[in-house]
């Protein structure tokens, strides 16, 4: 049965009950004159929310921070990190408020005021990033990549200094938990060592049940969160998504997309491309993200060494560029409509992805448009090969994937849908969440609705919102975001 009223939920405190070593009790500061302007009503129903609650006077106040809901206990936790490669020292929940857990799910509040963990800023978030977070959260959970969930998006005329001035919001994140590799740093660093096992023995118990059947559990549960890591890369990089800043206090423990700031998804093809303009040395560009995940995994390892072999991690650590590759080649062939492994794959690949780069070819429409790739001998193919500079070299490349797919006696029409199933017609551009955004600013939350809906189905074709899978708008050129996004 649904809670229809907010005193009918039962809130799980979860991480609470690790104590005030791992987090700080800290209420909301209150926000001014809130109001609700997005809900999730399918994540509302699976946490066991009536769709009653969107319309409840409490709602907008609770989502806000400034009133808890019965048996929550509002708590900011301690973690540190390596951020752009440097340790930073403690950081924690600056601007985030765990109200505890629904279903099995921890619910966390975002830009809901300052917490000790703060470091001097105001402990908000901008409808802006606000906006983004809620938008792409949910963006990639329909593109069936792991990642925390929104269920909530509240927005308020209170104004709150960026680089200009805004107006403040906060939006609600779900997630099975908000654990970062960070959590794991800050005591190892510390030389707390006790509370570093109490932290893993609590991760463990609760998310990685199946190491206790091991040796070393400790060691069991670093070689998932590895293989985990090397997967969701793997998916980051086969549908085009650049995270923008990958610092391990941005690394989920789980494997999910953490924190939404200056993300983006590719537009054209380039593999060296910097979505965050705060990244200057480009860091965390797009191909570079598979060896940040490796680089961020040793920190963690690194963490977790007084519970561990070393040898046995290092060679956890090996694994990952095996697990990522394999990950990966699996990714592009369901990309490329191919069910059997041949050796010359990854070569079919790579001469694709030069071609790609060297044409600024669209990645998203690329790869949606060669599902309709005819393979008889001597099909023009004109839509594609109009994708590319070098018509001639397409052609080439066309006819090795032409032999390639006969050699396992492909049928166009049942590749076709195949490939319709894992290349995606619509994802979140930076321009239709700039749309939403400029829109929202002037009090209209209805494109907000509009792509959260398109984005949830972003295999189906959707003829009416056919304008959303069409190029960039030559005015998205002039786009960025950074850390503050």
């Amino acid at each position: 049965m649904q809670a229809q009223h907010w005193d009918e939920l039962s809130f799980g405190q979860g991480y609470a009950e690790l104590g005030d070593t791992f987090s700080t009790d800290v209420a909301g500061t209150p926000l001014a004159s809130p109001h609700l302007v997005a809900w999730n009503a399918e994540l509302a129903a699976q946490l066991g929310l009536d769709e009653a609650l969107a319309a409840h006077d409490d709602t907008a106040a609770i989502f806000a921070g400034n009133v808890a809901p019965h048996g929550a206990r509002s708590i900011a936790t301690v973690y540190s990190g390596h951020q752009f490669g440097v340790w930073a020292g403690q950081l924690g929940d600056g601007r985030a408020l765990l109200l505890g857990e629904l279903s099995g799910q921890e619910i966390q509040l975002k830009g809901a005021g300052r917490t000790p963990y703060s470091r001097g800023a105001d402990g908000r978030a901008v409808l802006r990033s606000s906006i983004r977070e809620y938008l792409c959260s949910e963006a990639m959970h329909g593109l069936r990549i792991p990642t925390t969930r929104a269920l909530a998006l509240v927005a308020s005329p209170e104004p709150v200094w960026r680089e200009t001035l805004e107006t403040a919001a906060v939006v609600t994140r779900v997630a099975p938990s908000f654990l970062r590799f960070g959590h794991f740093e800050h005591f190892y660093y510390g030389g707390r060592h006790e509370e570093l096992k109490r932290l893993a023995d609590y991760a463990i118990a609760r998310y990685f049940p199946e190491a206790l059947a091991e040796a070393n559990h400790y060691q069991a549960m670093l070689d998932t969160v590895v293989a985990r890591t090397a997967d969701l890369i793997a998916q980051w990089q086969a549908v085009g998504f650049c995270h923008g800043v990958m610092n391990t206090d941005n690394m989920s423990l789980l494997g999910l997309t953490l924190d939404y700031g200056p993300y983006g998804f590719l537009d054209h093809f380039d593999a060296g491309h910097i979505c965050n303009h705060s990244d200057h040395a480009g860091r965390y560009s797009y191909g570079n993200q598979p060896e940040i995940g490796l680089f961020n995994l040793n920190c963690l390892a690194q963490a977790l060494l007084p519970m561990l072999d070393r040898d046995e991690a290092i060679a956890a650590l090996k694994r990952y560029q095996g697990l990522f590759e394999a990950a990966l080649e699996d990714a592009f062939r369901a990309k490329l409509g191919l069910t059997t492994v041949q050796p010359d794959d990854w070569d079919l690949m790579i001469a694709l992805f030069d071609q790609m780069q060297a044409s600024a070819t669209d990645w998203t429409r690329f790869w949606r448009s060669l599902a309709q790739f005819d393979s008889a001998p001597g099909a023009a193919n004109t839509t594609l090969r109009d994708q590319f500079v070098e018509r001639e070299a397409f052609d080439a490349w066309a006819e090795r994937y032409r032999q390639r797919l006969s050699q396992e006696s492909s049928v166009d029409l049942e590749r076709r849908v195949r490939m319709n199933t894992v290349n995606p017609k619509y994802v979140l551009r930076n321009h239709m969440a700039e749309t939403a955004i400029r829109m929202a600013t002037q009090g209209d939350f209805s494109e907000v609705a509009r792509v959260q809906a398109l984005l949830a189905r972003p295999f189906d074709e959707q003829p009416e919102h056919e304008a959303y899978a069409g190029l960039p708008p030559d005015w998205a050129n002039a786009l960025s975001v950074s850390c503050s996004s």
